[in-house]
């Protein structure tokens, strides 16, 4: 199981750099990923639109994730 991270541990550009990394390897592409700079108290990251095709890849990936480790 993941740990929960305390949000003011987490970086939110070391979060966005994260996630565009692992998209990545996946061949997913969020063109408006980036941290969310108008409240960086918040710690936001801002994902952005995507196209409908992206988001049923991004599905597929997390769903195959999830039968993974339920193996």
């Amino acid at each position: 199981m993941a740990t929960r991270t305390k949000l003011q541990d987490v970086d939110p550009d070391m979060a966005t750099e994260s996630l565009r990394a692992l998209l990545s390897e996946t061949g997913i592409v969020f063109p408006s990923l980036a941290d969310d700079r108008a409240s960086p108290q918040l710690g936001l990251v801002v994902l952005g639109s995507i196209r409908a095709d992206v988001a049923i890849r991004l599905a597929d990936v997390i769903r195959r994730e999830g039968r993974e480790r339920e193996h």
